[in-house]
């Protein structure tokens, strides 16, 4: 995946964090993760997102929070 899979920009969503390309925002992600939802179910309903962003996301999470307890 090139460049960064979270985009924010205040003529898109308010300026929210999107997925890149998408006018998804990733607290949706997260909202349907603490909801139990799987991300095959987040996948199905907003398809413009794809599995990579999902997790180049997660993965750059686990960084800063791996980060920020060490």
């Amino acid at each position: 995946m090139n460049g960064s899979p979270i985009s924010r920009d205040p003529e898109i969503m308010g300026g929210a964090p999107v997925f890149a390309g998408t006018r998804v925002p990733v607290q949706t992600l997260l909202d349907h993760i603490e909801a139990g939802d799987s991300i095959d179910a987040f996948l199905e309903g907003f398809p413009s997102v794809s599995r990579a962003q999902i997790v180049a996301f997660l993965e750059a999470a686990k960084d800063r929070l791996v980060e920020a307890l060490t």
